[in-house]
């Protein structure tokens, strides 16, 4: 028997399992789950350890977010257009220019025509597409909407991704910069310090007083050049355990805890929260989905543990009858035009179209925050590598000054 990864959620949308089990295949555990009274959102069979390609090096076994936007659109323009669903999956996955791509759709097509509904299909493979996505389909399967809701769907994965390049293209200068700072510091130290201070021990003789911030500049570099060995491995390791520590549940929230606590950085990425909230939370309400499932399937997708806990905390409010502004007022993390909005949406019955505004609103804000960060980020980044370089050049200067007016 093969084992198999699972995620699945209770009938009433409160809590969220996941775990592993054994069975002959993925129908048997969809029933196990169903008995145990779960929902299953994905089963996926455990792949074996494999010899990495080039292709996987590169990402190549990853669907990009632009392929799955179009495939979104197509799937959508067909469906609307009366072109029945197998007929379309069979389309575009014979069309699809995304090797990793028609690789999926080739198993979703065998999944649909087996007789397995295109959310199940779609679960399958939780790697490409998200809960949000794939309890979007179902609801619109479900509901007999499901060109509208793709046409949703697709417009969320656009501004999703607009945000992401925003913010990778605003982190990218200086993050090149600090790479460069960092060689720079390194190589100094290696070639040029060295140098130096053989250079002054000519001048000034073995015994010459230097000054105590040229004395630690030399000091570092001969603790550099002597257990090099030692220090850029423990370098090395010491990021490699940083960022796997950073991947387990209480690495992540500490990070998300410490990033929301930065300054100027905490206020872009709390509106990009709240925008992502705003508008998977529309677009789930919109397609039907039940309140309680809604809000346990956001807190997933915020991207921000603290968020995702708050959120499934409102969930237990929600199920005593206390309206979900007043649970997320409550929580404190929301700024306080959320919680009015979805009062406005409760009381009038529109808390999709509510939300949406609220979502283009903090959209529009994320993109002037990441403008204005931007033009600042540059001159900062750029005084730290002065700096640098200056306190570099003036261990270096000082005592050749100190040595020149001896000489004279």
């Amino acid at each position: 028997m093969a084992r198999y990864q699972y995620t699945a959620t209770s009938e009433d949308g409160s809590r969220t399992v996941k775990g592993t089990l054994e069975a002959p295949n993925e129908a048997a555990i969809t029933d196990t789950l169903k008995k145990q009274g779960l929902r299953p959102l994905s089963v996926t069979a455990e792949k074996k350890a494999s010899s990495l390609s080039l292709g996987k090096l590169m990402g190549g076994n990853k669907v990009k977010s632009d392929d799955l936007v179009i495939f979104t659109r197509q799937l959508s323009a067909m469906v609307g257009a009366g072109v029945p669903l197998l007929r379309s999956l069979n389309s575009l996955e014979q069309h699809s220019e995304s090797p990793a791509l028609k690789s999926i759709l080739v198993t979703i097509v065998k999944d649909v025509e087996g007789g397995t509904t295109l959310g199940d299909a779609l679960a399958k493979h939780p790697e490409t597409f998200s809960d949000v996505y794939i309890n979007m389909v179902r609801a619109g399967e479900t509901a007999g909407i499901l060109d509208e809701i793709l046409k949703r769907l697709a417009l969320q994965q656009e501004k999703n991704a607009a945000i992401r390049k925003r913010i990778k293209s605003a982190m990218t200068y200086p993050i090149v910069l600090l790479f460069i700072t960092v060689g720079a510091f390194f190589g100094l130290m290696l070639f040029v310090i060295p140098q130096i201070g053989q250079i002054l021990k000519d001048l000034g003789g073995e015994d010459a007083e230097l000054p105590a911030l040229t004395q630690a500049m030399l000091t570092i570099s001969a603790f550099i050049i002597q257990w090099w060995y030692i220090v850029f491995p423990v370098l090395g390791i010491g990021v490699f355990l940083l960022l796997r520590y950073l991947k387990t549940p209480s690495g992540r929230k500490m990070f998300h805890r410490i990033v929301l606590r930065v300054p100027s950085v905490s206020g872009i990425i709390r509106k990009v929260i709240v925008a992502r909230f705003a508008r998977t939370f529309s677009a789930l309400t919109g397609a039907g989905v039940s309140i309680i499932e809604t809000m346990t399937v956001t807190a997933h997708a915020l991207g921000n543990v603290v968020y995702e806990e708050a959120l499934l905390d409102a969930v237990d409010k929600v199920k005593n009858g206390q309206q979900l502004s007043r649970a997320l007022e409550e929580e404190g993390l929301y700024p306080a035009i959320v919680s009015q909005m979805l009062a406005v949406g409760e009381e009038t019955g529109q808390t999709d179209t509510v939300l949406v505004k609220v979502a283009d609103f903090y959209e529009e804000e994320v993109d002037a925050a990441i403008n204005s960060i931007s033009s600042i980020i540059e001159p900062v980044m750029i005084v730290i590598m002065g700096g640098a370089v200056g306190l570099i050049a003036a261990s270096v200067m000082g005592p050749i000054a100190s040595l020149s007016q001896n000489i004279n």
